[in-house]
């Protein structure tokens, strides 16, 4: 297996192998596969299965189908800029994952949707 060959994305993957809890490096697994099996997530997934609140992580990238009224944290490797708007609009917060493992690295309170 290559991994991926952007230079962001081994950086993070170098930090998430490196973390001792079994959270991150179960998100190291999921973004270290091939491009095409990368998951991608609608925000319409974000309202269904997230609670108030609540952080979630996506292994690839937040997409703009569907709208948000909760407010959620999201964590994601890419957003595109209309998923962007709609979580800041719910007064969420997205970041990328990296940020997150910075913030949060004992990954209390953390769901993976994706």
């Amino acid at each position: 297996m290559r991994g991926p060959t952007n230079y962001q994305t081994k950086n993070l993957l170098s930090a998430l192998s490196d973390n001792r809890i079994p959270f991150w490096r179960r998100i190291a697994k999921d973004i270290s596969k091939s491009a095409r099996r990368i998951s991608s997530v609608n925000v319409y997934k974000i309202e269904k299965f997230a609670r108030e609140g609540e952080t979630i992580v996506v292994p690839g990238k937040v997409l703009s189908v569907g709208t948000l009224s909760k407010k959620v944290d999201v964590a994601a490797l890419n957003f595109s800029e209309e998923a962007r708007r709609k979580i800041e609009a719910a007064k969420g917060k997205t970041m990328t994952i990296h940020q997150l493992l910075e913030t949060n690295p004992e990954a209390k309170k953390v769901r993976i949707l994706g």
